[in-house]
C-alpha cells in the first residue's frame, strides 16, 4: 500500500498553483484509467506517437501534434528542430559544427528561471540565445535589428515569469516571423488557451500537460506539419533521453479532450471560494488579504496577503512549509512583504487548515 507514511514523507496543500517542486497537478479518473489501459497493453510506439499527435490535431484544430515528456523538452526539441530541418545527420550529430544557423533570438524580459533558465533548454538543442531588446521593453524593431543569416527561430515566452512591461504580442512577433522566413516557436506550458497562439501565427506552440490541463507529466507541441515533424524527428536524437511511456502518453491524451469538454475553475468561482477565505485571513492581526488577479493577465485570482506586522513574509512562508501537511504558496513577492496563496488545487478543508495554521503563527 502506497503511503506518505511508507516513505516518510509530508503532506503537502499546494497553494502555489500548478509548481513542478509539488508535482504540478492531481489526474482525474478517467486519465488513470488511461494511463492504466497504457500500462497494461503493448504498441508499436512510432505509431502511437504518430496516431495520438493526428488525434490531438484534430481536436486543435491545427496541422499536426506531438507528446513529449515534458514542456521544457519541447523548448529543446523545438529548438533542435528547427536547426536540424529534418537533417538524418543533424539528428545524429545535434551539436556539429557543420550547422552554423543556430541563432534563437529572444526578448531579453523572456529569458527567466522557470525552474530552469530558458537559455539552458535553447541550448540543449543546440542553439544560441541572442537576447533583443531590454529587460522592460522590447519592440518588434528590437526583434529585426539582431536578424541574421545565422538565425534559426524566434523564441516567445508566454508567462508569468516573464516581464510583461512594454513587451511586443505574440501576433507582433508573427509578423516578424513570417517576413523574415522563420519560424516562430512559442512557449505556452502554463496557458489555458490551447487555439490562440497557432491562430496567431506561431509556427510551433508549446505546453505543458500537467498543468492547465491536469494530465500526467508530459508535453505537447502542436503546428505546423513539417515543424512538428522535424520535432518527432528528434526521438532519434536528443528526444531519446526525454521519451515519455506510452501509459503517460495515453492519460495526457485523455486528459486533452476531458480539458476541451469541461474547461478549467472559471476566475468568478475563484473569487466566491477566496471570499470566506479573505474575511477570515483578515481577522487576524498583522495580515491585510484581498483577492488579485494573475500577472499575466489569465483567468485567475488569488489571495495575495501582506504581512503587516512585526513576523515577515519569508518567515510566515517557512513557517508554513514547516508542519505537516506542509503548506506551499507562491513566493515571488515575498520581498515586498506579499505571500500569495493559489486555490485552483485547495479544497474547502484545506482553506480552513491553512486559516488555522495562519493564526497559530500570527500569535
Amino acid at each position: 500500500m502506497i503511503s506518505y507514511e511508507k516513505f516518510g514523507l509530508k503532506e503537502v496543500i499546494n497553494a502555489s498553483g500548478r509548481m513542478t517542486i509539488l508535482g504540478v497537478s492531481k489526474v482525474s479518473e478517467k486519465v488513470l484509467a488511461a494511463q492504466r489501459f497504457g500500462g497494461e497493453h503493448f504498441f508499436e510506439m512510432s505509431n502511437l506517437m504518430v496516431q495520438t499527435g493526428k488525434y490531438l490535431a484534430d481536436l486543435l484544430k491545427t496541422e499536426d501534434a506531438q507528446i513529449v515528456s515534458s514542456a521544457s523538452a519541447g523548448i529543446a526539441q523545438s529548438v533542435a528542430a528547427v536547426i536540424g530541418e529534418g537533417s538524418l545527420y543533424h539528428v545524429y550529430h545535434p551539436y556539429t559544427d557543420r550547422i552554423d544557423k543556430r541563432e534563437i533570438i529572444l526578448p531579453k524580459g523572456h529569458n527567466v528561471d522557470y525552474g530552469t533558465p530558458v537559455e539552458v533548454m535553447v541550448e540543449q538543442g543546440g542553439g544560441k540565445v541572442v537576447e533583443v531588446g531590454y529587460a522592460n521593453m522590447c519592440s518588434p524593431e528590437h526583434l529585426e535589428m539582431m536578424i541574421t543569416p545565422a538565425s534559426a527561430a524566434i523564441l516567445y515566452i508566454k508567462s508569468h515569469h516573464t516581464v510583461q512591461k512594454s513587451m511586443l504580442s505574440v501576433e507582433e512577433a508573427a509578423t516578424v516571423a513570417k517576413k523574415y522566413r522563420l519560424p516562430l516557436i512559442v512557449d505556452a506550458a502554463a496557458e489555458e488557451d490551447l487555439f490562440k497562439y497557432t491562430q496567431a501565427g506561431a509556427d510551433l506552440v508549446i505546453y505543458s500537460g500537467a498543468k492547465a490541463m491536469e494530465g500526467p507529466s508530459a508535453g505537447l507541441v502542436i503546428g505546423k506539419k513539417e515543424y512538428v515533424e522535424w520535432v518527432r524527428l528528434q526521438s532519434k536524437g536528443i528526444g531519446r533521453s526525454m521519451k515519455i511511456g506510452k501509459d503517460n502518453i495515453l492519460g495526457f491524451t485523455q486528459a486533452v479532450a476531458d480539458y476541451l469538454t469541461k474547461g478549467t475553475e472559471a476566475g468568478e468561482s475563484m473569487k466566491r471560494r477566496l471570499t470566506p477565505f479573505i474575511t477570515a485571513v483578515n481577522q487576524i492581526d498583522g495580515l491585510e488579504a484581498k483577492i488579485v488577479q494573475d500577472g499575466a493577465g489569465r483567468d485567475i485570482y488569488r489571495a495575495s496577503v501582506k504581512a503587516a506586522g512585526a513576523k515577515p513574509a519569508k518567515t510566515i512562508i517557512t513557517e508554513l512549509k514547516e508542519e505537516n501537511p506542509a503548506i506551499y504558496t507562491r513566493e515571488y513577492q515575498a520581498n515586498n512583504g506579499i505571500i500569495e496563496f493559489d486555490i485552483r488545487s485547495v479544497d474547502e478543508q484545506e482553506l480552513t487548515q491553512i486559516v488555522q495554521r495562519l493564526q497559530e503563527i500570527m500569535k
